[in-house]
């Protein structure tokens, strides 16, 4: 399959930040910086992820306050996320969740831990880069203050 590097043309190294699998969307970052990639990266830095997760079910406050204190899973109590509810409507919940570490499919399992199959999953920001107005498939280079907001956030 295809990857994100398959889609940029360059001679020098680069790294990707962050996996999205298929089913997720949203922000990625394309860098030449291998230890900025390892520190954003590496759960020991404690880089925030930030996601809009689209819920299949109606969350109670009571699953809120769960995903804030960290969720049992097959491979051990998740980290406490930062959880805000966004919206409920008939059938759905919209929930934005900031993990400060980063296992495999880690969102979907948390929801599906509680009983609430994901229907959509977007990272939003990682670090202090949010992801803002770009539209899916497309891309643009960071400004110079943003590099240095990420450069600031890993202690680079």
């Amino acid at each position: 399959r295809e990857t994100v590097l398959d889609l940029v043309e360059s001679d020098e190294r680069l790294w990707p930040v962050g996996r999205l699998d298929i089913d997720t969307e949203g922000a990625i970052l394309i860098t030449n910086d291998g230890e900025l990639t390892y520190r954003l990266t590496h759960p020991s830095f404690e880089v925030p992820k930030t996601y809009l997760v689209e819920a299949r079910g109606t969350l109670k406050d009571a699953d809120v306050r769960a995903l804030r204190r960290g969720i049992e899973l097959d491979d051990g109590l998740t980290a406490p996320a930062e959880a805000e509810l966004v919206d409920r409507t008939r059938g759905s919940t919209l929930v934005e969740v900031v993990l400060r570490e980063g296992r495999h499919r880690q969102v979907r399992r948390m929801f599906e831990a509680l009983g609430y199959p994901v229907t959509r999953l977007a990272r939003t920001a990682i670090g202090p880069l949010r992801l803002g107005r770009l539209k899916p498939g497309t891309a643009r280079r960071l400004r110079v203050e943003e590099v240095r907001d990420l450069y600031a956030a890993v202690d680079l």
